[in-house]
């Protein structure tokens, strides 16, 4: 049997699926139905993941720019982490 590249989580820990893509797009809603003038950045992210099976599914969502930046931080962390592994 071969060994996986991918490491293994402690029993506690569950994954689910697995990160195929992972594609961004800085956005800016100018406008809509109830606002004229909206002036409005956002990240919108799309996912692209793997469940056990290997069924590929798109997930999207949309974060502001405060969201975005504290995403950034913990990501920087998480570096920070593994950098000392």
């Amino acid at each position: 049997m071969e060994a996986s590249s991918v490491p293994l989580l402690d029993a506690k820990s569950q994954v689910t699926n697995q990160l195929i893509d992972f594609q961004w797009k800085l956005g800016m809603a100018v406008s809509s139905d109830s606002c004229r003038s909206l002036k409005y950045p956002y990240v919108a992210v799309i996912l692209k993941l793997a469940d056990h099976s290997g069924q590929v599914k798109n997930k999207s969502f949309e974060m502001t720019i405060p969201q975005f930046q504290n995403f950034y931080r913990q990501f920087k962390e998480i570096a920070a982490v593994i950098e000392t592994v």
